[in-house]
């Protein structure tokens, strides 16, 4: 089968074709035969060895954790799904980064995989996985977001972001949202109550104006300096949930009197039959998309790196 592959860490000079056997479903798993593979910022961040000290990598490495497709085998003791099913998925293995996505076939664990929305495309399907999960297990995990709370979420107009802002809405929160000007109508077509302009507006006056006490709870799509200003953003008692910082100070919560916590996010089809159905209950709708072909894979990667794409990016494979 054609996939797109890395033999040693590195840029992306390193990502190129290959002709790869088509793996064989075990025990547990359908083989997929993938339409759509969803492009994330961790397949190019995996390729430069971001997380190369979390979890094992075995070369060649095909990169992509989301699918959507038709299953074309199902392993010993799958009971769940049959030959031509359209289904979608999160697909990481749990501790090895080797088979991915960005290939003609690909192997899941069966409690990794749900049939995909009914009122999405494959292609749209192909979006959602990492995204949505990401959104669902931050903000409904041990710390719930609660009907009537407020919640700030940062770079809404992103793939996770925008996720984030329906899932909460639909939790009856009163949503605000970092996004660019440009991005205003979009993120508040999603749902969002208050959208900040980063780049010409403040937070903490926005915060005065609205939320004097601060958010109940701050959702950190960005990193960095954003996770440092945001811990001045939650009121005493809120939470901070943060998905790009893997390292938590444990003073941190005792100093600012917050909850703070670090999702990564885990494959669940059970989840995803739920987020199935808010899309097809018309909660969700399915973000805006730009397309490449598989073999354009590297220039996703750079529209991904300007931080600046709307929505999400899925490659074509079949």
């Amino acid at each position: 089968m054609k996939a797109m592959a890395f033999n040693e860490f590195g840029g992306n000079e390193k990502l190129h074709s290959a002709d790869v056997p088509i793996p064989e479903p075990k025990i547990g798993e359908v083989q997929i035969k993938t339409t759509y593979a969803g492009v994330n910022p961790v397949d190019w961040k995996i390729c430069e060895g971001w997380l190369k000290n979390m979890l094992k990598t075995e070369f060649p490495v095909i990169p992509g954790w989301d699918v959507a497709g038709i299953v074309s085998k199902v392993g010993e003791g799958v009971a769940e799904f049959k030959e031509g099913d359209k289904v979608y998925s999160y697909c990481r293995h749990p501790d090895l980064v080797h088979m991915g996505t960005y290939a003609e076939y690909i192997c899941c664990a069966a409690d990794a995989v749900a049939l995909a929305p009914r009122s999405l495309s494959l292609k749209e399907a192909a979006s959602i996985p990492l995204v949505a999960l990401t959104a669902w297990q931050s903000l409904f995990g041990d710390t719930a977001i609660k009907p009537g709370q407020s919640i700030l979420i940062h770079a809404g107009a992103g793939g996770v972001g925008s996720v984030a802002i329906q899932l909460a809405k639909w939790a009856g929160a009163k949503v605000y949202t970092t996004a660019s000007a440009k991005n205003h109508d979009y993120v508040k077509q999603l749902g969002a109550d208050v959208a900040i302009d980063y780049h010409n507006e403040k937070i903490e006056e926005v915060m005065a104006k609205y939320e004097p006490k601060g958010f109940d709870f701050v959702y950190d799509c960005v990193g960095n300096q954003v996770f440092d200003q945001s811990l001045h953003y939650v009121k005493k008692g809120g939470t901070l949930v943060t998905i790009c910082k893997f390292v938590i100070e444990e003073s941190l919560e005792s100093e600012h009197g917050i909850r703070i916590r670090f999702v990564f996010v885990e494959p669940n089809g059970q989840e995803l039959s739920e987020i199935s159905r808010l899309f097809d209950e018309g909660a969700l709708s399915a973000p805006q998309l730009t397309e490449f072909p598989l073999e354009e894979a590297a220039k996703a990667w750079d529209q991904l790196r300007t931080e600046h794409t709307r929505g999400k990016i899925v490659l074509k494979i079949s």
